[in-house]
């Protein structure tokens, strides 16, 4: 723990403080020295400077120069040294200084020397200066080594070390036994000859026990006279004897006065092996390759008195295990060194490494980055100077600025993990300092230059007299104060990374001074701001136009008007499209795909309703120009002044506090937290499970009237009639300067319009506010209306804010419902007492900059947090299922692809996601989830389902959201808070202490109480999404039986049987020469199959006990019945008999298919366990096919098509077998069953990519096995989904709350790091969800099982919104809709000139004709009439095609036609008439119950007076035919058969025209059967 806070302290606090410097132990010298130097150059550079130069140019000349230079260099250096680790090769170096520093350790020995020779091989020598003759036998061999050239040693290597630790000075002093010295040779070899070589050897040595040379010049002569040789197999032992003979010569003259010793003495004096007394020989790296298979190391010990034990020999096994044995610390290093090119062919090696160098300075991987650094240094430099020349900083003042400077630029060179934000890093955090400071120092510049002006105005606003100099001079002050603050504001992360601070404030920007909504993106806020200002601009110019001459009230000028007009067209558009530009560059890019038949890849928004919504703004931005400009230009505001601004004002009033109070709070589920039910209660209220979609209540249907008027007439009116007043006025009195009066009328326009067709929830709260603060408590404070409206509407935002803040204080830190989650909870309560003043200051302060309040560890202290936007997380962070598809083939074959429950799982929020996506705008346009705005958090409960749904952009007929899902089964506390929203306070019936009980419909008051202290609160409890329910069963009971495995089993092999039948490939199988080869034994009714780990008399039907195994006769008794019924189904008919080759093949993948599932199950197909996993592992589609079924790779689709699916088809047939037994057991039922499944059922891993995509296309049922692993629990469920309504509880949490929580977990898990995963911050909290909202943070602070990304919803998918609207407006609904009245008009005019009938006349002819038919009974004609009513509302698609176009035609396309058909026909009702009761018996006896039964059809289509004309269309156009009497006849049969007969061809057309022999039309016969 202490370490932990002096790391924090160190890494946390001095880092923030002085931009990223700090001591760190575990670096080396080097990097902190570096570090201290340079920061203390930066640091001393400008104070230095300043004080010694006068503030000229020269000073600031020098400074930024020198700053400038530093860090090209750096930055030079920084990315070429990179580079070099990226594309260089590294050059191993092994060094021996490293082992004489190991051994330095243990024997302070002396400083060694470093011989390194620039081949590849390296011979390493250690020498020491007592042992000189010792360095000149080592460099010997090491000459020998350097002479040969790489290729002719590759193979046979020499290593000679000389490890010596008798030592001279003071270690000679101690020397005793144990010093030793000793030679070791490592030569490469196979085993064979290594095994040669050691028994070799050791004869030599036994051999030459005596031998010794007397002199050491001889020795070293011999040796060099074998210089240029290289130790091999023939010459090693040449090697070993003479370096013997040289180590006992030499050893024996330095050890003389200790001969007496014995080695049994040795041993006592020091009991230590050979291994403890040397670590260092067989850790020696050796130059032997991996591929070479063996080495033999002879290490030579000069001071042995035994020969014995004079030499040790070593294999490459027992050197790598003695080496495991030895510490890290005794083992020498290697380096390795970089070539790095200074110049063409100059070159330096760099004894450097990269993580050495990271920890040095930050990385900066391209090149535009350094640049930028680069840049963002010299003005950092060259601002800060700027401002000190000036003079803004005085005394010690000047010493902290320079410290500020320091650190910016200090930050830019290295960033630690503690100095950045809590959010998380990326590559905008090293100039996130530097640009803040640029930032303020360019606005404490700006200022300064306004302050040296003498000419500043002096204004007066809402009667607040305001001097400009003094304004500005206290601005100035306010920003270089919070300058010298920067290193404490940086320690308590007060400022986001630079990106998140732009889209926040530019997002601020926007939405309070244009009306915008939120931003998704920094491209998002950038695109935002940049249409608000081209708007802004455009609309400024005719304003300024229109104010800048004086006009009287009788005469608007037309320019003014236009400038209402656009400002209305604007305001509307801009509501109506996203802040996101991807959405329009995604209809660009559909349009383009579209016309290349790729569209249909692109998800939702589509490109036909991006195009609806700009086609329905052209039209409806066209109407509204034209009528603004005629209300503004008729002067109706200024003639009425008075009068219309009290009625607008009214209407305002009570339309919103109908729309936005009163209907919402009788929907809730808790009417102002008294009642206990709600007053208007949905159709869905008392049903338990609705199986149809919510159904549209009269009071929906008044709520989405009642809003479209308030915000596109009520609003509307009161910004034109104060645009006009207000426009009068200032174009007689200018108030502060004509640009500024025409900048604010402007902006307030755009923004009251704006916000009012986006959202207009709260306006009429704000207008009320407006009137009644202006005109009663301050009147003359009042500047216009317009401008009140606008301050007020800012106001009244943030004090909205204000109180959700303070409510959600008082509701977590409330001492009788407070939730300790640990110790310092209960330590921190009560000291959050005395510092409630410095909370509310806190609760002002992130007010006024919108900044989350967050509890800090989870307590009842709050700390402020760092602004942050709406959509709060700066990460774009999604889940991405996995699967098939994104997953390595082992992973799916060898474990289970994310079988967690949570990656499984997430595919029904993903579901819930596309469900709402349809639904979510037009549900909050019908008034179901309530009042909302931008930023709000909704939690939709239901039984199994709990996610939270977070508002990100509001816009008008748009919703931009995000949904994030909890999990399944969660925690302890998540469930202790799910059950806190799910129970029901209705039969609470305490009052205090005791039980009065409750009025009726009400709350009791300790309900009630409770209720208003909660920060969230039940909106509604019957919401309609579609979903799917999941029941699973667990496989293990149903597959316990043998019985029920046996029956498995057959359902398995019937379902084989099926699929091959029914497979299209089946003919090419059965006269395939190389499978009826390959299943020639087969065919043998004498084989047997007796596997006895496959078949079992236990689980397979055709097992013959006494054969044991399986037979073809047995599987043809078994089987051959239901073979022979699925190829009776066949178009073509098969050979089906015993012998038949599809017998044959159905046999040999019945036993293919046991195999398998033996396979698949270790071959233990009796244990259940083995059964079940074996089941799962061909449900996944992983066959693991025997020797003998080879066969089956002849064509892959016998597993694919046949054998897979057939697993996967008996599982469903097996769950049939428990709810209907009999049917199953008879085989047209189940012939029938499997057909339907094969179409409406769904069947596969949920790991299988058709799994994702038949949840997300919305298939009906699905089914699948899963396998769970959790918590110990090995179990396999099957489980069953049904697309359902879902039912789900609407929650509206707090959004202060949200967001305080979040912050909370942030500053918790990154800035305090806290890894704690039972901390209390998260510990359940009823009254504020706490577990629920920390789980759905970003991984890894919380643990969502599904984030979806910011997902827009349209109000144009949501049918029940489109019904009552009818869908938007465009020019091709507008003249469909003109044409079809203008038909209307034209055919009525017709009938009634051409005919005196009226359609109670046609209702009578029609009896008529139905009553001549009086040959028929009249139930006949009753159920004719009934039968063509039923077919007369069946879709086009269904309805038989019929060969004439003679009927009523109401396409669009047909208009042109139609008319001019009309206009040359001179036919008249009762002509067309006529023609019906003209016809023969038999016709008439068809014709009749026609015309009588359409009346009702076409009455429905034309109106009531429009049957008529219906007939007299028909008519005119077979008149075009002829205008003979059976023509018109005929026409008028077929006008009777309705809509449906509407598209025929224009071949069938000519052929109406030609007559049968017997003098029928060819058309009235054709149409006749269709009835």
């Amino acid at each position: 723990m202490g370490s932990q806070v002096v790391q924090t302290l160190r890494q946390g606090v001095w880092a923030s403080l002085t931009g990223g410097w700090y001591h760190e132990p575990d670096q080396n010298k080097f990097n902190n020295s570096c570090h201290l130097y340079l920061w203390i150059f930066l640091l001393m550079l400008p104070l230095s400077l300043h004080l010694a130069l006068p503030p000229t140019t020269m000073a600031l000349s020098i400074y930024c120069t020198s700053i400038t230079v530093v860090f090209v260099l750096i930055k030079l250096a920084n990315y070429r040294l990179h580079l070099m680790f990226d594309e260089g090769e590294a050059v191993v170096r092994s060094s021996l200084s490293d082992l004489s520093k190991a051994q330095e350790k243990k024997s302070n020995a002396s400083d060694s020397c470093l011989f390194f020779y620039p081949n590849e091989k390296e011979c390493l020598c250690e020498c020491d200066w007592f042992f000189s003759s010792w360095v000149e036998l080592c460099l010997s061999l090491v000459l020998s080594c350097q002479d040969e050239p790489l290729e002719e040693y590759c193979s046979d290597e020499i290593e000679v070390v000389l490890v010596d630790n008798s030592g001279p000075g003071p270690a000679s002093a101690h020397l005793d036994d144990s010093d030793t010295v000793k030679i070791i040779i490592t030569m490469s070899c196979d085993p064979q000859t290594a095994a040669q070589l050691e028994e070799s050897v050791k004869q030599s040595i036994l051999e030459n026990a005596q031998v010794r040379i007397t002199t050491m010049t001889s020795s070293k002569s011999d040796l060099e006279a074998k210089e240029g040789q290289i130790p091999n197999e023939s010459n090693f032992l040449e090697f070993v004897s003479l370096l013997g003979s040289l180590s006992t010569r030499g050893c024996g003259a330095s050890t003389q006065d200790e001969e007496g010793l014995e080695p049994k003495q040795e041993g006592e004096s020091h009991p230590q092996t050979d291994r403890e007394k040397d670590p260092d020989y067989d850790s020696l790296p050796s130059q032997t390759s991996q591929s070479e298979s063996s080495m033999l190391q002879v290490i030579c010990r000069p001071e042995a008195t035994n020969k014995e034990d004079a030499y040790t020999f070593h294999t490459e096994e027992d050197s790598l295990d003695e080496s495991s044995e030895t510490s890290t610390q005794e083992k020498p290093t290697r380096k390795i060194y970089y070539k790095l090119q200074l110049f063409p062919g100059k070159w330096i090696n760099i004894l450097y490494d990269r993580l050495t160098l990271l920890a040095l300075l930050d990385r900066n991987q391209e090149v535009l980055e350094n640049l930028v650094a680069v840049f963002m240094a010299f003005l950092v430099s060259f601002l800060g100077f700027v401002l000190l020349n000036h003079g803004c900083f005085k005394d010690f003042w000047v010493f902290q600025f320079c410290l500020v400077i320091a650190s910016c630029q200090y930050s830019l060179l290295k960033v630690t993990i503690k100095m950045k934000p809590v959010s998380g890093h990326n590559q905008l955090v090293a100039y996130g300092r530097a640009a803040y400071f640029c930032i303020f120092c360019a606005l404490i510049w700006l200022l300064e230059q306004l302050l040296r002006r003498k000419d500043l105005p002096v204004s007066t606003l809402y009667g607040v007299t305001i001097v400009c100099h003094d304004a500005l001079h206290f601005l100035r002050d306010l920003l270089v104060g919070f300058t010298y603050c920067f290193p404490i504001t940086f320690l308590v992360g007060l400022f986001p990374q630079i990106n998140t601070f732009t889209i926040y404030l530019l997002e601020q920007i926007d939405m309070h001074l244009f009306g915008g909504t939120a931003a998704t993106s920094l491209i998002s806020a950038v695109y935002s701001i940049l249409r608000s200002l081209i708007a802004l601009s455009l609309l400024y110019g005719f304003c300024f136009g229109a104010l800048k001459e004086p006009w009287d009230e009788q005469h608007t000028p037309a320019l003014f008007s236009g400038f209402c007009g656009l400002l209305v067209v604007f305001s509307y558009h801009l509501s109506r499209q996203s802040s996101d530009p991807s959405v329009l560059r995604t209809n660009t890019v559909l349009q383009l795909m579209s016309a290349r038949k790729q569209a249909s890849h692109v998800p939702l928004p589509s490109c036909a309703l991006q195009k609806e919504i700009l086609l329905s703004d052209v039209v409806v931005c066209s109407v509204a120009y034209i009528l603004t400009f005629a209300i503004t230009a008729s002067t109706v505001f200024l003639s009425l002044k008075p009068f219309v601004t009290i009625v607008l004002y009214a209407l305002a009033g009570t339309v919103g506090f109908v729309t936005h109070y009163l209907i919402p709070q009788l929907r809730k589920h808790h009417p102002w937290l008294w009642i206990s039910h709600p007053v208007l209660k949905t159709k869905e209220y008392h049903q338990f499970e609705p199986r149809e979609d919510a159904v549209l209540m009269w009071f929906e249907r008044l709520y989405v009237g009642l809003l479209c008027f308030e915000k596109y007439v009520v609003y509307p009116a009161i910004v034109l009639s104060a645009l006009t007043n207000d426009g009068f006025a200032l174009s007689h009195r200018k108030k502060l300067g004509i640009h500024c009066d025409v900048l604010l009328t402007t902006v307030a326009g755009l923004k009251l319009l704006r916000s009012s067709f986006c959202n207009p929830s709260f306006q009429f709260l704000t207008l009320l506010f407006t009137l009644v603060f202006f005109h009663f408590d301050c009147p003359r404070a009042s500047e216009s209306f317009l401008l009140d409206f606008f301050i007020m509407s800012i106001v009244f935002h943030k004090m909205r804010e204000l109180l959700l803040k303070l409510h959600f204080i008082l509701v977590y830190i409330a001492p009788w419902q407070i939730a300790w989650g640990s110790a310092f909870h209960a330590f921190a309560q009560p000291f959050a007492v005395p510092h409630s003043a410095m909370l509310l200051l806190q609760t002002l302060l992130t007010t006024i900059f919108y900044t989350p309040l967050a509890p800090f560890l989870g307590s009842a202290i709050f700390i402020s947090s760092y602004p942050r936007p709406i959509k709060f997380w700066e990460r774009n962070y999604n889940t991405k299922r996995i699967d098939n598809s994104n997953s390595r083939l082992v992973s799916q074959v060898d474990k289970e692809t994310g079988c967690d429950d949570n990656n499984l799982n997430s595919i029904f929020y993903e579901y819930l996601t596309r469900s709402l996506q349809h639904s979510l705008c037009g549900d909050l346009m019908l008034g179901r989830w309530g009042n909302y705005s931008a930023g709000d958090c909704f939690i939709l409960a239901s039984d199994y389902l709990n996610a939270l749904v977070h508002l990100v952009e509001i816009g008008n007929g748009l919703v931009t959201f995000q949904l994030r899902g909890l999990e399944f089964r969660g925690t302890y506390c998540q469930q202790r808070e799910v059950e806190a929203i799910t129970e029901g306070v209705e039969e609470d019936d305490a009052c205090c202490c005791c039980e009065p009980g409750h009025l009726p419909h009400m709350l009791s008051c300790n309900a009630a109480f409770n209720l208003r202290w909660l920060a969230w609160e039940v909106m509604a409890t019957k919401y309609l999404l579609e979903g799917y329910s999941i029941s699973e069963n667990n496989a293990a009971t149903m597959l316990q039986v043998y019985d029920l495995r046996k029956l498995l089993i057959t359902y398995y092999l019937k379902s084989i049987i099926y699929y091959l039948v029914h497979s299209p490939k089946l003919s090419t199988w059965l006269k395939d020469a190389n499978v009826q080869e390959a299943l020639q034994s087969y065919t043998k009714w004498h084989h047997i199959e007796r596997d006895p780990q496959v078949f079992s008399v236990k689980i397979d039907e055709d097992y013959v006990h006494c054969l044991q195994g399986v037979t073809r006769a047995s599987f043809c008794n078994v089987y051959l019945e239901w073979i022979q019924f699925c190829a009776g189904k066949m178009e073509t008919p098969v050979d089906s008999d015993e012998d038949s080759p599809l017998v044959t093949l159905s046999y040999a993948l019945s036993v293919l298919g046991r195999r398998s599932l033996g396979t698949a199950s270790h071959n233990m197909s009796n244990s259940l366990e083995s059964f079940l996993y074996g089941f799962n592992t061909l449900f996944k589609g992983d066959f693991r096919i025997a020797p003998k079924d080879e066969w089956v790779f002849a064509d892959l689709d016998l597993l694919q098509k046949v054998v897979a699916p057939a697993v996967r088809m008996s599982l469903k047939l097996h769950q049939d077998h428990f709810t209907c037994l009999e049917e199953t057991e008879e085989a047209s039922i189940l012939y029938e069953a499997i057909t339907n499944y094969r179409s409406s059922l769904v069947i596969c891993h949920e790991s299988d990519p058709a799994w994702r995509k038949a949840v997300l296309s919305s298939r009906d049922t699905l089914l699948t096995l899963r396998h769970m692993i959790d918590d110990g629990t090995d179990e396999y469920k099957i489980i069953m989904l049904y697309k359902r309504h879902l039912s789900f509880k609407v929650i509206k949490i707090n959004k202060e709350c949200v967001r305080g929580l979040w912050a909370g977990q942030q500053q918790e898990l990154v800035f305090l790091r806290n890894r704690n995963p039972e901390r209390g911050s998260i510990q359940n909290s009823k009254q504020a969800l706490r577990n629920m909202v920390n789980s759905s943070c970003d991984q890894p602070l919380g643990y969502p099982m599904y984030v979806s990304p910011l997902t827009t919803s349209y109000a144009g998918t949501h049918r029940t919104l489109r019904s009552i609207g009818g869908g938007a407006l465009s020019l091709d609904a507008i003249r469909s809709w003109l044409c079809s009245k203008w038909l209307r008009v034209r055919k009525e005019n017709l009938t009634s000139c051409n005919s005196g009938v009226n359609m109670e006349d046609v209702d009578c002819g029609a009896g008529g004709s139905s009553s001549l038919s009086h040959n028929r009974p009249s139930s006949v004609t009753s159920n004719t009439r009934r039968e063509y009513r039923s077919r007369s509302v069946q879709p086009q698609s269904q309805r038989p095609p019929v060969s004439s176009q003679s009927g009523p035609i109401l396409d669009s396309a047909s208009t042109h036609g139609l008319v001019q058909r009309l206009s040359n026909s001179q036919l008249s009702f009762n002509t067309s008439i006529a023609s019906i009761f003209s016809q023969p018996s038999d016709v008439r006896g068809l014709a009749s119950p026609q015309v009588s039964s359409s009346s009702s059809t076409l009455s429905l289509l034309f109106g009531k007076r429009s049957f008529s004309s219906g007939l007299v269309i028909s008519g005119l156009s077979a008149a075009e035919g002829g205008n003979t009497t059976d023509t018109q006849s005929s026409s008028s049969v077929n006008i009777a058969m309705g809509p449906s007969h509407r598209s025929s061809s224009r071949a069938t057309q000519v052929g109406n025209k030609a007559m049968r022999s017997d003098g029928w039309p060819l058309h009235a016969q054709t149409a006749a059967p269709s009835l």
